[in-house]
């Protein structure tokens, strides 16, 4: 079972992380982060990647330690759940459409991290959510999970379903990306040998 589970402790967290690449997608997330939970929820469900989560933060300050140490974990957790990548797809992408907004997700799981983010949210808020802290797990997520990821809205007028398709579309691409390729499942997908 390709699997791993990820603690992190800082002064400002407290995050655990466990996921089943070949999962599901069934999820157990509590961040004390209300639409992020949600958000994550949607990760796992359109990935088929099983997640539990858990996260205590420094919420007297604001939610952003939080979500982006959350992404961190995850991150961290999926390259150890990958272990040396051998026979996975490698690549993934999707445009998610969702009322409004469609988003396009593209992602390489090539150990060299970099976030191209073209996603404008017209709203600061989404409930008590900061909209920018989208942003910012995405960042997380791609630099320790190793991920060139990137993330493009086509539409979009609602601050909820652009957020919501941009998760969605990163998961469904990631479902893709991280499946076994059975032409190639005893090879690393990459001329170098090693990703």
């Amino acid at each position: 079972m390709r699997t791993a589970q990820v603690s992190r402790s800082t002064a400002e967290t407290e995050i655990s992380v466990s996921v089943n690449l070949d999962g599901s997608g069934t999820y157990d997330n509590q961040t004390g982060v209300g639409f992020f939970d949600h958000m994550l929820d949607q990760l796992s469900r359109h990935s088929l990647i099983d997640m539990t989560i858990r996260a205590k933060g420094d919420y007297h300050i604001d939610d952003h330690h939080t979500v982006e140490d959350t992404g961190i974990a995850l991150g961290q957790a999926l390259v150890q759940a990958l272990g040396d990548k051998k026979g996975i797809n490698r690549y993934g992408e999707c445009h998610l459409p969702m009322d409004d907004a469609q988003v396009r997700a593209a992602l390489d799981l090539s150990a060299r991290p970099f976030l191209v983010w073209n996603v404008d949210l017209p709203t600061q808020k989404i409930g008590t959510f900061d909209t920018e802290l989208v942003r910012e797990f995405f960042q997380a997520l791609a630099t320790h999970g190793g991920i060139t990821l990137h993330v493009d809205q086509i539409h979009g007028v609602n601050s909820h379903h652009i957020a919501e398709a941009a998760f969605k579309a990163v998961a469904r691409a990631l479902r893709t990306a991280v499946e076994v390729d059975p032409r190639k499942a005893d090879a690393v997908p990459s001329t170098k040998g090693a990703l």
